[in-house]
């Protein structure tokens, strides 16, 4: 049975099955492999607005909320000066308040994830990014647990246009607006599109967690959940 605290290459980890039962899950964070690529892809060079956007459909794209047309956005704002690590995340329109702590890799190259008895922790990767400094961080969280909901259970509804706001470590809150949500295949899982920051000048946030179907074969997730925002305000 596959770990239930990291994922596999290229796809999401394991979660509730079909049948399976009422908030039965594993965990999906992301893409492992694929992210210390690109960790390593982002410290080296810089990412044009054209490689990285996600605001065009990509291969590999299951489902896509993207950007509607008509959608009003706020104008982003310069990122802090600093680097300060988050400490809570709150995203109003899905009801989530959670704290946040930082994360590294296990042995194998996973994400370490907050422990499913803090399944309504998010766990941000402290070696990349810090919410609301220049390039795009990444936090990740629990779809479920074995017998409720975690806190990015409702994720993949979130919509364009939304607040998420981050508290730093600074007593600064750094707050972001959603442009962008997509649902994406493992199977053509595109890390640089998906970890790569949309504009080399923005401070930027990617949300994950485990989308699409529960498929038995793998026991994993079909698809992961993948939300971007950038900095429109800091206070």
């Amino acid at each position: 049975m596959p770990s239930r605290d990291r994922v596999a290459s290229g796809s999401p980890g394991p979660g509730p099955g079909p049948g399976a039962g009422p908030g039965t899950g594993r965990l999906c964070v992301g893409v492992v492999w694929a992210l210390l690529l690109v960790l390593m892809w982002l410290w080296g060079k810089e990412v044009t607005a054209g490689q990285g956007s996600l605001s065009a459909p990509t291969t590999g794209d299951v489902a896509a909320v993207g950007r509607p047309r008509g959608v009003p956005l706020p104008p982003p704002v310069p990122p802090a000066a600093d680097a300060a690590g988050p400490r809570r995340i709150d995203i109003p329109s899905l009801g989530v308040s959670a704290p946040v702590v930082p994360r590294g890799l296990d042995a194998t190259g996973a994400v370490e994830a907050p422990p499913y008895e803090r399944a309504r922790t998010v766990g941000w990767y402290g070696a990349g990014t810090a919410p609301g400094a220049r390039g795009a961080a990444l936090l990740v969280g629990h779809v479920d647990t074995e017998t409720e909901p975690a806190v990015f259970s409702a994720l993949g509804t979130v919509r364009p246009g939304a607040v998420v706001r981050v508290a730093r470590a600074d007593g600064t809150v750094a707050e972001f607006t959603v442009e962008d949500v997509r649902v994406s295949s493992r199977h053509a899982f595109d890390a640089h599109r998906v970890y790569g920051a949309h504009d080399p000048d923005r401070a930027e946030l990617r949300l994950l967690t485990c989308g699409g179907t529960f498929d038995r074969a793998s026991g994993t997730y079909t698809a992961n959940v993948v939300v971007s925002a950038y900095l429109t305000g800091v206070r």
